[in-house]
């Protein structure tokens, strides 16, 4: 296998209402606004949310996220309304191994933007962009059980449930056992 890091496709992609890039020096202020809107919701699920970091911190995260992108070693992507420019959600390729090729998607919403199918919409999208662009064989999407709308994501899409690994993963606020779902597409031709 080459070296990922020569893989060439494009940084962008657009699905129906969405513009979806990888993100890009200065993307920090937009992503550290959304967290603090969406803390609450989002403290539950994700441990990055509980403790507030500065403007700064997440611009180092977000070029972190830009080298990582370049380097093919992991594919954040960012969610934007195309016609708006507005920022709805973060989301990516992770977890990857190139010698399948397999991916695993991530994702979070900006609360404010809940509700109205974009994260799904962007969700299909990564996942046809994976599929047709990258060559994946399989792509994962794992959540906490109790997650329900993130659960219902994968539900939608096609995405067939493998398995609930059973205490599998200590919950970042209570510091008990959680079960994770783990939902898979594939392609076998």
């Amino acid at each position: 296998m080459k070296n990922p890091i020569l893989f060439d496709f494009p940084n962008e992609f657009t699905t129906e209402q969405l513009l979806i890039r990888s993100p890009k020096p200065g993307d920090g202020q937009t992503v550290w606004e959304a967290v603090n809107a969406s803390r609450n919701e989002l403290k539950p699920w994700l441990a990055f949310a509980v403790n507030e970091e500065s403007i700064e911190d997440t611009e180092t995260n977000i070029r972190d996220s830009y080298i990582k992108f370049m380097s093919r070693e992991d594919l954040r992507l960012l969610v934007f309304h195309k016609e708006t420019g507005k920022f709805i959600a973060s989301s990516g390729l992770h977890r990857i191994d190139w010698d399948v090729p397999k991916f695993e998607i991530g994702y979070w919403i900006d609360s404010r933007m809940s509700g109205l199918g974009y994260m799904t919409e962007a969700v299909k999208g990564i996942t046809d962009f994976a599929f047709t662009t990258l060559g994946a064989r399989r792509i994962e999407i794992r959540c906490n059980s109790l997650n329900l709308k993130s659960r219902v994501i994968p539900e939608k899409l096609g995405y067939r449930l493998e398995g609930t690994l059973e205490n599998h993963s200590i919950d970042h606020e209570t510091g008990k056992l959680i079960d994770t779902c783990v939902f898979a597409k594939v392609r076998k031709d």
